[in-house]
């Protein structure tokens, strides 16, 4: 089994995967396209599904902080069912809370200028994103060791 973390936005797509041990997820990269139209990115998602041998895709659920639902959550599940028509993979949601923010104090950490914190921190959100389910996984498993 092989993951690929996915961090949707409205203008990119973060992207990360997960190693062949399912250990460590790493930022693999971010594909932009123009606001709202999802079905573009299929294309280079499935050139990534097959070169990397993946099998299940790990999407980001933005809920708000009351756990409810928003616009950003409607997006999601919309992109959901995209890679549901294309792909015949699992597809497994994550809350991804603070994931961005998150993200953005690990680059800052870092002392990486906001330019290229830019470029960088939606694989990075999807790193993060992915890292919480592979920890969930192993937690359900009985598999606590990291």
């Amino acid at each position: 089994m092989r993951f690929l973390g996915l961090d949707l936005g409205t203008k990119t797509l973060g992207i990360a995967i997960s190693d062949k041990t399912n250990l460590v997820a790493t930022p693999y990269k971010t594909i932009r396209f123009l606001e709202e139209q999802y079905e573009t990115v299929i294309e280079e998602l499935a050139h990534i599904v097959t070169e990397k041998q993946i099998t299940d895709f790990v999407l980001g659920l933005p809920k708000n902080m009351d756990n409810s639902c928003g616009f950003a959550t409607e997006r999601s599940k919309q992109f959901e069912k995209i890679l549901a028509n294309h792909f015949a993979l699992p597809i497994h949601l994550v809350d991804e809370r603070l994931s961005s923010k998150e993200a953005e104090n690990i680059l800052i950490s870092t002392d990486m200028k906001r330019k290229k914190r830019k470029k960088v921190v939606d694989n990075v959100a999807a790193a993060i994103i992915l890292d919480t389910y592979l920890e969930e996984r192993r937690i359900q498993n009985g598999r606590l060791e990291k």
